[in-house]
């Protein structure tokens, strides 16, 4: 067999009747890819590296072989990380050749490609395989480059993504073996197992191998493994960055200090990086989708644009393994996991604050409705005041009408949810109070969360 044969073998081993172990099943993302199968078009699988995306890839092919009565001969998977691949001077072409030519030269089949961004060109491959209806097409990518490319405007309106994330709360719980049901009295009953599985939770993530992983050491072993493979594979090699040193003392004072605002001003001044490379930067790190930029809510873009920004991070895990953490950081921690738990149910969060009162929202979001949800994150019992003036705050500006321009707009009242550790209720200021294992356990479909 040829060296490319030889690799195609090893890496599709339904070929020779053998079906990988998949794992356990995530619903969620399923609910849509087997909608997604039947279409037709490209379906692509984006996020951040070792968020489990290899794995529903595999999970897809046990679909279609097994569910689907697809011949395996049919599908052909390609890890594009694989050095082996990479030594190929034109791997897609050569791996399609050999392919049609020594296992299955049909036009019925279908093409997987794992981490396709590590292939130079791979647009005008994808864009050739489907407008000549060579195969059905699912891909995966761990950055924004994905769509950012020129995928999007190659293929406008032939591709359906799906965005995967380390596990949810609910996900974390299945992978521990913790049966729960989502009735309030079964909540009820098992809310101190719960809280417990929160507080793992909160300071251990939650990528899918290291939440197997019952061993502290190994946990973070996984984790700082995870960290170098997603700064040099996904920031270095695709941005090409020289200056890989100022990128670690970047990336490094934004792990130990997410949640908080910043300027880039102020960065250049302690870091001693120019305003550019640290802009850059950021967006590098955002399409590695390890780091979120979060803007001040305004109607204005300049004012978003003016006032200081704040940094969230994907994951607490892979925060903790790699940055100083303390003791005092689990509230920062709570509000991360919101942040990212937002972001999971499709919503854009944005940050406020009154200035000179020091009054804040930890984030404002538009709901399903149009009208607009004020979140603080205290992941306390012990309520303060500051926790309750700021969403007061908030609403009091933004509720019924926004003055824009010359225009009024209406928004309706302002949804006020104060995020805590086992407090539940309403405040006469109407501030719904919800604990936040509660909160991650049961959203709400229509927006309203």
């Amino acid at each position: 067999m040829s060296k490319c044969l030889d690799l195609l073998v090893s890496l599709n081993p339904w070929w020779r009747g053998e079906m990988l172990k998949t794992g356990i099943i995530r619903e969620k993302y399923f609910l849509k890819i087997r909608k997604y199968l039947d279409t037709g078009e490209i379906l692509v699988l984006n996020g951040v590296r070792r968020s489990g995306k290899t794995t529903i890839l595999f999970q897809t092919v046990d679909e279609l072989v097994l569910k689907r009565g697809v011949s395996p001969e049919k599908i052909l998977f390609v890890n594009c990380d694989d050095p082996l691949l990479l030594e190929f001077e034109n791997p897609l072409e050569t791996v399609i050749d050999t392919y049609r030519k020594d296992v299955y030269a049909g036009d019925d089949a279908w093409l997987i490609l794992d981490e396709v961004q590590s292939i130079d060109g791979w647009e005008r491959w994808i864009k050739s395989y489907y407008d000549r209806k060579m195969f059905k097409i699912i891909i995966s990518g761990s950055s924004s480059y994905l769509m950012d490319s020129g995928l999007s405007a190659l293929l406008s309106g032939r591709y359906l993504p799906v965005s995967v994330y380390p596990l949810d709360f609910s996900e974390y719980l299945m992978f521990k073996g913790f049966d729960y049901s989502d009735t309030p009295v079964a909540l009820a009953s098992d809310k101190y197992k719960i809280m417990n599985y929160l507080s793992d939770y909160l300071k251990s993530g939650g990528f899918p191998q290291v939440v197997l992983q019952d061993d502290d050491e190994m946990r973070n072993d996984y984790l700082r493994v995870y960290y170098d493979s997603i700064v040099y594979r996904d920031i270095v090699r695709i941005q090409n960055v020289r200056n890989q040193k100022a990128l670690s003392s970047l990336l490094m004072y934004f792990f130990s200090n997410f949640t908080s605002v910043y300027s880039y001003k102020n960065l250049s001044d302690v870091l001693q990086i120019d305003n550019n490379t640290i802009h850059d930067y950021i967006h590098f790190a955002e399409m590695a989708k390890i780091l979120f930029e979060v803007r001040y809510f305004s109607y204005s873009l300049k004012a978003q644009e003016r006032n200081q920004k704040k940094i969230y991070c994907i994951d607490n895990g892979l925060r903790n393994s790699v940055s100083f953490a303390f003791s005092k950081d689990v509230g920062r921690l709570a509000e991360n996991l919101v942040f990212v738990e937002l972001m999971r149910r499709g919503f854009s969060p944005y940050y406020w604050k009154k200035p000179g009162t020091g009054k804040e929202a930890d984030f404002v979001i538009k709901k399903r409705d149009g009208s607009l949800q004020a979140i603080n994150v205290t992941y306390t019992d012990d309520i303060k005041e500051r926790e309750t003036a700021g969403l007061i705050e908030f609403s009091g500006e933004f509720s019924e009408k926004c003055q824009i321009g010359q225009s009024s707009v209406f928004t309706g009242a302002v949804d006020m949810l104060l995020l805590t550790k086992d407090t539940e209720g309403e405040l006469d200021d109407g501030i719904r109070m919800v604990p936040l294992w509660k909160w991650l356990l049961s959203p709400d479909s229509s927006g309203s969360v």
